[in-house]
């Protein structure tokens, strides 16, 4: 009678413990909130609502857009750090700043590596090698030969000090050993218009961005990224140019807080890896100048590692932190 006593609560316990499991690993209804650590109508922003839009559906559960702007991001950011983790609270973040915020800024309230649980990388935002028309270079090599043989004399632009495209081009210089000034502007408009006018003679810019400027005003020179883009084939990369090793592309990706359970994060991320091979989605993206990517939780992470490593080294060898 005592055996079967213990035999009846051990299967009790178990079959307890299996529907406690099950439960975890199930849609709970409630709202998932995805913080935005920057203004509505950003880049980041736009593409947290086109993932959240489709995301809902295939979790099962209502997903909204809260934007935290504020600090360069850390803001939001150090929002989501600190929130429960139980899957109900996500973070879409480009990197940089994500990673390089840490380099450039004194107390920043959170770890980029170790700070947050991997969920997916996006898309990837790729960047133009930008230069006025009136320069005489339509190659990068040629850009090169001609800045090498002006050293300090040739300037460019950027939308603000540690802005991605004042890292990509402090990048640039380093790995091609130039000697370029940096002039920078409030935000990308400003760097724009100046770059049209010739007062700036070069920027990294959006693709998006260069391919829809006058091109009797620029001249687009290659892409940052480590294969040529879909949105524009013919445009070589950098590296073609001989430049091994320079990739300078965003890296858009979702995060969630640390110590979210494993059964979460991988359903979350296989949600997410449907909405990133939609055929809605991969258009909207690729419309923008964005390469829709995906991947595992693993993948993202080892990006993010590398992104903090490579940012960290380029801020300290520029000497552009606080």
């Amino acid at each position: 009678m005592v055996r079967s006593t213990g035999v009846a609560f051990r299967s009790a316990l178990l079959a307890l413990l299996i529907s406690a499991s099950a439960a975890v690993a199930q849609p709970s209804g409630r709202v998932v909130t995805m913080i935005v650590p920057y203004a509505a109508g950003g880049g980041v922003d736009v593409v947290a609502r086109a993932v959240a839009d489709q995301l809902q559906q295939r979790l099962g559960q209502p997903v909204i857009v809260d934007n935290k702007p504020g600090a360069s991001g850390n803001i939001g950011t150090n929002a989501a750090a600190r929130a429960p983790a139980d899957g109900h609270t996500l973070l879409m973040v480009a990197d940089p700043p994500f990673t390089a915020n840490v380099s450039l800024m004194k107390n920043v309230p959170y770890d980029p590596v170790k700070g947050f649980t991997p969920v997916a990388e996006v898309v990837l935002g790729t960047m133009a090698l930008t230069v006025n028309a009136s320069l005489p270079t339509a190659s990068t090599k040629e850009f090169i030969d001609y800045v090498k043989a002006r050293p300090a004399q040739i300037n460019y632009g950027s939308s603000g000090v540690g802005t991605p495209h004042h890292l990509a081009m402090e990048f640039f210089k380093r790995v091609a050993g130039l000697n370029l000034m940096h002039v920078p502007f409030r935000d990308n408009a400003g760097a724009t218009s100046n770059l049209l006018g010739g007062h700036v003679s070069a920027i990294f810019l959006p693709l998006n961005v260069s391919v829809t400027l006058p091109q009797d005003k620029v001249r687009i020179l290659a892409v940052t990224s480590t294969k040529r883009s879909p949105a524009a084939p013919n445009l070589p990369t950098v590296m073609e140019a001989g430049l091994e090793g320079f990739e300078a592309d965003v890296r858009f990706g979702i995060l969630a807080p640390p110590g979210t359970p494993n059964d979460i994060v991988q359903r979350t991320n296989a949600a997410i890896n449907e909405v990133v091979r939609s055929a809605p989605f991969v258009a909207k993206m690729t419309a923008l100048g964005l390469v829709p990517t995906g991947g595992t939780p693993e993948d993202y992470g080892r990006g993010i590692a590398a992104d903090f490593a490579k940012w960290r080294k380029v801020i300290a060898e520029a000497g552009i932190a606080e």
